[in-house]
């Protein structure tokens, strides 16, 4: 059917329709302040529907109409941002607060009031919007901080984020940052719908959110109520048009982006203080999901002399709330057996509510935590979320205590497969003794092995991994070699096509030597990490080295403790493990073999040097600091003790830097470490 002709009455009512549809998103998602009902909104929403399904040529990418235009994605293409989007420190106590106030005060050498923009911290998801001329032209997820996913048709379908800027004065480039989150009211009705269709339930409007936000469908995502607060910007491309912090949000309102309305200014520590307090006692009343509170220095011109240290600015902070608690009581203790056996308590718990999420069960972390808060099936428990996420008791109520109840005891062996359960001296965690042969240690075990660090086995995911277990067709990585077209194709979810990539991927895996380090990391020994695969690589040469190396040797290696060495020595004498070394050179999968390095001859201006990466590195990501270490020479291994020589220290570094301070270890941050990579590099060391 030909389209009818477009009349400049239908174009000036077409345009009509889009300024006051646009006006009115503004006052109900921006201002919170409807000037009409539902369906009178609804009434103009159909009536530019209506003209533009009769005249296609009026429909523009930033109609309201246009917000579900795209299909399907097949995935998400990355995006670098231009500007990191850093992170922020913590703070869990008033004295933590305090010291940041006063660390700003030392610096910039002021005695006056400090002016602060307060805000809730929203437990949801961060975002950045690019607007090109005012028109909303890309967005992505935070992802690293350095590369997110491009999101940009899912992020159309939100009604709080403008396609075209309203007003006057924005930056020609303009890049906003801002947290997507789903409203609690939104939260309980998906899940209300979930439940009516007899799906699985989301656990809490966070992981609702990432989930909706994510879907390759924008029409999914759509469904999915979801709004937009917007807290800073990024790139932009003129000079700002603000000299506050308080001013960016203000613009931000104005011209049609969304800013929480909870967002205040507040001068000194005693401000932040009473504004922390304030937002804690109306927290359960908001109509959103928030962890905390962050405070930013006011002024922009202080945030620039300010500046950053590693990932997170100094002008900033996040002061979270305490993890919440709630009584629930133990129904059983079990233990689960993970990849590398570890033998793992678990309370079993009558299903709680604790800070927003339901718990029904909560890690014991080992036998020796379950001794030392003496916790019994049938005990009545306080049980929290640390750090808001990961469940654990955190002590029994004793007095509640029921009669009759028994000390929980390590099992003798495995739930899993019946093999002795051990536990090293001086370790706290037990494992099971089955290894490669443990159904429980199966799945993980070959997942662990065709990772992409590992031995890099595309196309080998949870789900195929678990049909090839659960049929019985696999029972160590050696079986994966064996496996045919035909049996592949007969499973779930794989087709012919699917199935032929497969069985490619797994010959030319096999094709040719596989590099004895990817390899050892490949077999999952316990406590046996990439570095220090690839460390046992270089010192031996070759896999039977490594076999039947003792102790004393072993624990010459650089990054090797007894610990480790027990573990590996342990590893090659199980029968099972070796039944599977040998099935493995039987199918045609044979390692790398080089000379052995003894002591630190090996090659590179950082030869002999051990080094270990804690928290988050802002110029570089952890993968490459380690590659660039590595290539010079270097051990880079995970965990800290005496024979490491120097500690590199990222954004939110925990216990790897109280211990590097505990043992006296030269620490370096992200500039110390480029400046020690630069003069390896020119031979100045």
């Amino acid at each position: 059917m030909p389209e009818r002709r477009v009349t400049d009455e239908i174009q000036q009512r077409a345009a009509r329709l889009r300024e006051q549809i646009e006006h009115h998103n503004y006052r109900y998602y921006v201002l919170d302040d409807p000037e009409v009902s539902d369906a009178a909104f609804d009434k103009l929403f159909r009536e530019l529907q209506a003209l533009e399904e009769q005249h296609p040529g009026l429909i523009t990418p930033d109609s309201p109409t246009q917000r579900i235009g795209a299909g399907p994605a097949a995935g998400f293409e990355p995006v670098a941002h231009t500007v990191p989007m850093l992170s922020l420190d913590n703070a869990f106590a008033d004295d933590e607060v305090i010291a940041f106030e006063k660390r700003i005060r030392d610096r910039l050498d002021l005695a006056g009031d400090i002016s602060f923009v307060a805000e809730p911290k929203l437990d949801g998801l961060a975002v950045t919007l690019i607007y090109e001329n005012g028109r909303f032209t890309r967005g992505a997820t935070r992802g690293d901080g350095l590369t997110g996913e491009n999101i940009t048709a899912n992020l159309r379908t939100l009604r709080s984020v403008p396609l075209k800027l309203r007003g006057t004065g924005w930056p020609q480039t303009l890049e906003v940052r801002g947290e997507v989150f789903m409203p609690r009211r939104g939260f309980e009705q998906l899940n209300a719908r979930q439940q009516e269709a007899g799906e699985k339930l989301f656990a809490n409007p966070r992981n609702a959110a990432a989930g909706a936000l994510r879907q390759l469908d924008p029409s999914i995502t759509a469904t999915r109520s979801l709004e937009l607060f917007c807290y800073g910007w990024g790139e932009v491309a003129d000079e700002l048009p603000w000299k506050l912090q308080s001013e960016a949000l203000a613009c931000f309102r104005e011209w049609g982006l969304r800013v929480c309305p909870e967002s205040a200014v507040v001068a000194n520590v005693d401000g932040l203080v009473d504004y922390y307090d304030g937002i804690g006692r109306r927290r359960g009343d908001l109509a959103y999901e928030i962890d905390g509170v962050v405070y930013k220095v006011d002024r922009v011109d202080l945030q620039r002399e300010l500046g950053f240290v590693a990932r997170a600015p100094r002008w900033a902070i996040a002061h979270k709330f305490p993890a919440e608690e709630a009584v629930t009581r133990v129904r059983a203790v079990d233990f689960t057996v993970g990849r590398t056996g570890a033998v793992t308590p678990l309370a079993r718990l009558e299903p709680v509510a604790v800070g927003g999420v339901t718990v029904s069960n909560a890690t014991l972390h080992n036998i020796d935590e379950v001794h030392r808060k003496d916790v019994r099936a049938g005990d009545a428990v306080v049980v929290r979320r640390a750090g808001d996420v990961i469940p654990e008791v955190v002590r029994v109520l004793l007095e509640e205590r029921p009669k009759g109840t028994r000390i929980v005891q390590l099992p003798k062996q495995c739930p899993v497969c019946g093999s002795d359960v051990v536990r090293a001296e001086g370790e706290s965690v037990a494992r099971c003794s089955g290894g490669l042969g443990c159904a429980a240690q199966r799945v993980g075990s070959l997942l662990h092995f065709a990772q992409r660090r590992a031995l890099d086995i595309e196309g080998l995911g949870d789900k195929l991994v678990e049909q090839l277990v659960a049929n019985a067709l696999v029972h160590d990585p050696a079986d994966l070699f064996g496996l045919s077209v035909e049996t592949l194709a007969g499973l779930e979810r794989m087709g012919e096509k699917s199935a032929q990539n497969l069985r490619a991927r797994f010959d030319a895996v096999r094709a040719k030597p596989v590099d004895l380090g990817r390899l050892l990391y490949a077999l999952g020994i316990p406590q046996v990490g990439e570095a220090t695969a690839q460390s046992l690589a270089r010192r031996f040469g070759s896999l039977g080295a490594v076999r039947d190396a003792g102790l004393d040797a072993l624990m010459a290696v650089p990054d090797v403790g007894p610990v480790v060495a027990e573990q590996v020595k342990a590893f090659f004498e199980q029968p099972e493990n070796l039944k599977v070394l040998d099935k493995l050179s039987q199918v045609g999968l044979r390692a790398t073999e080089a000379a052995p390095q003894a002591g630190d001859d090996a090659d590179g201006p950082l030869a002999g040097k051990v080094f270990v990466l804690t928290g988050t590195l802002s110029g570089i990501t952890r993968d490459q600091a380690k590659d660039a270490l590595t290539a010079l020479g270097a051990s880079v291994t995970g965990s800290v003790s005496k024979k490491t020589d120097f500690v590199v220290v990222g954004a939110d570094a925990g216990s790897k830097k109280d211990k590097a301070e505990t043992l006296g270890i030269p620490m370096l941050d992200e500039a110390g470490l480029e400046r020690m990579l630069a003069d390896a590099r020119k031979g100045r060391l």
